[in-house]
């Protein structure tokens, strides 16, 4: 069985809720966060409303899981960005995403969260991880080869599929 949360050394892994988002708004608020993702930086509103949805913790019809939680510094508590997992087939496949606020990027938070994710996703039965880089993203490809994801052929939208298959069952939780 899973742990409650992911876990790192300088990382606290908290479930997202609606109200993240006047904090995260301003984590978020950087134009250079959507190089490579598209879009722009949400409104307080905006972001409120999608965490309300993604809170919910499912697809309106069901058949995915939606895992999210904001990363705060220890022992701050200060949101620095966030993590999410997209778990599907069953439970068996994951699709994962991360994001670092621009001041907190390049300490190597990125890597310690998506590392700490693989190892929660693992323990929780997931047998295939994923992520949708695009190619020129240097920093979030580094993350991803970090956490053991290698790049695929694949592409869809521009992006690059990077996959990581767990081949051996997960060690026994120390809990």
């Amino acid at each position: 069985m899973a742990d409650p949360e992911p876990t790192s050394d300088r990382l606290l892994f908290l479930p997202l809720s609606a109200a993240d988002a006047e904090e995260m708004v301003h984590v978020l608020s950087a134009e250079t966060l959507y190089t490579f993702t598209g879009g722009t930086p949400p409104t307080l509103d905006e972001l409120r409303a999608r965490y309300t949805r993604q809170a919910a913790g499912r697809s309106p019809d069901g058949t995915q899981e939606w895992r999210n939680w904001i990363l705060r510094t220890k022992p701050a508590a200060q949101a620095i960005g966030y993590v999410q997992a997209t778990i599907m087939d069953e439970g068996r496949r994951a699709e994962v995403a991360w994001v670092i606020g621009t001041p907190w990027q390049g300490q190597g938070y990125a890597s310690e969260a998506a590392k700490a994710l693989l190892t929660w996703l693992r323990t929780a039965g997931v047998t295939t991880v994923q992520a949708h880089i695009h190619p020129a993203h240097t920093a979030s490809a580094t993350v991803a080869r970090n956490a053991g994801l290698l790049p695929t052929t694949q592409f869809n939208d521009g992006e690059q599929l990077w996959q990581h298959s767990f081949t051996q069952p997960p060690e026994p939780s120390p809990h």
